[in-house]
């Protein structure tokens, strides 16, 4: 379940740096949610932090992407593994 921002965002900031996949960018009009990236926190986090730190209430479950945690958590581990490759070693 890829969560998504309305066109009632209001451009505050706030919820990009708290995505811990990157998944937030700024759109055209507002931030946009990549849904390949999303993976509703799972992994990382208890509850989507993007939406416990959004003021006004925007960002629901995208309809055209609903996942189970299951998924949600195969994704995680996805991207986790790729971060992985594109880290250069210390």
């Amino acid at each position: 379940m890829a969560l998504m921002i309305t066109s009632e965002c209001i451009n505050c900031d706030v919820c990009e740096p708290e995505c811990p996949n990157q998944a937030i960018s700024m759109g055209d009009d507002y931030y946009v949610i990549d849904p390949d990236r999303c993976t509703e926190c799972v992994g990382h986090f208890g509850e989507p932090q993007c939406v416990q730190v959004c003021p006004v209430e925007c960002i629901p479950i995208h309809p055209e992407h609903v996942e189970t945690p299951a998924q949600l958590q195969r994704k995680y581990e996805r991207l986790q593994a790729e971060a992985r490759l594109t880290v250069p070693p210390a």
